[in-house]
């Protein structure tokens, strides 16, 4: 299954919010929508969901338009939205009553999340006696409790500590092994670039980059290497100007053509006392203030 924007256009009043964003998020991997607060993300996630429509282009699935009634979206939005004096079972099985479940079919399904994220001794009370990430883990049981094709999880690991951050992890890479479209939106570089295939930046409503993730940094110029040494002062003397201390104490020396990585490589190992040393390939967070810019539009 193949989820794609194609030339998405949207305006407020006079102020265009989205100018011919196109991506293609494909079933079983998972998808970072990236940018600045303000760069388009939440607008271009509510007109995949149909919660407003665009002023041109289409949304598409395997390349026809969408159908709503047939595919099921789950949403785990970064502003919180259930009732905080309500029960939990309660308001779990209303909103998977939205989403078209039998009362039968939606309480079988939020006992079983309930359990599998250890949350059944909070099936009766009410959800403001849970912690924020209890909460958090409350409120994705209403992303997935209906068995959505498409999940759609903003900012998702927000309030989460280690141990529940990595249950979640666990639980986003089920639905990305039963092939889903897993939909990523999210300022945390470190679980893009752990769980994501392909990304998309926004910058003021237009797509800057998009691709493959692992392609994308390949593309960089490779004529940098990062070497790891206790002993930095013979290098950097050697060097000189072109070698220079990384924020964690590793060197960067800059070559004047990557075809000279192999011969300095071997230089280095020869020469000095070294821990390692390879090619530079920039992170996520890199590209992202490469590209995401000063975005001054709101989402």
């Amino acid at each position: 299954m193949i989820l794609e924007l194609r030339n998405i256009e949207k305006s407020f009043g006079e102020k265009k919010v989205l100018t011919g964003v196109s991506f293609k998020i494909e079933g079983g991997k998972a998808f970072g929508l990236l940018g600045r607060n303000g760069a388009g993300k939440t607008t271009s996630i509510r007109i995949l969901m149909d919660v407003f429509p665009a002023n041109s282009g289409e949304v598409l699935i395997d390349g026809q338009p969408i159908d709503y009634s047939k595919i099921g979206i789950g949403y785990l939005p970064e502003e919180r939205g259930l009732y905080p004096k309500k029960i939990i079972i309660d308001q779990l099985t209303y909103f998977a009553e939205l989403k078209g479940m039998s009362r039968k079919a939606a309480v079988q399904s939020i006992d079983y999340w309930l359990e599998r994220l250890g949350m059944t001794e909070y099936r009766n009370k009410k959800l403001e006696t849970l912690s924020k990430g209890n909460q958090q883990k409350i409120q994705l049981i209403t992303a997935l409790a209906h068995d959505p094709d498409i999940v759609i999880l903003d900012e998702p690991f927000s309030g989460l500590d280690p141990v529940n951050a990595m249950l979640l992890k666990d639980v986003v890479k089920e639905q990305i092994s039963k092939g889903k479209i897993v939909l990523f939106s999210s300022h945390q570089m470190s679980y893009i670039e752990e769980f994501c295939d392909s990304i998309a930046i926004l910058n003021n409503g237009v797509v800057a980059l998009h691709g493959d993730l692992h392609d994308i940094k390949r593309n960089y110029p490779r004529n940098r290497l990062v070497v790891r040494t206790e002993n930095p002062d013979a290098i950097i003397a050697d060097f000189g100007s072109s070698c220079t201390f990384m924020e964690n104490g590793n060197l960067m020396i800059r070559l004047s053509d990557p075809c000279e990585k192999k011969a300095t490589m071997t230089r280095l190992v020869e020469n000095y006392d070294i821990d390692g040393v390879k090619v530079f390939e920039p992170s996520l967070n890199d590209i992202f203030v490469e590209y995401a810019g000063d975005a001054a539009q709101e989402d």
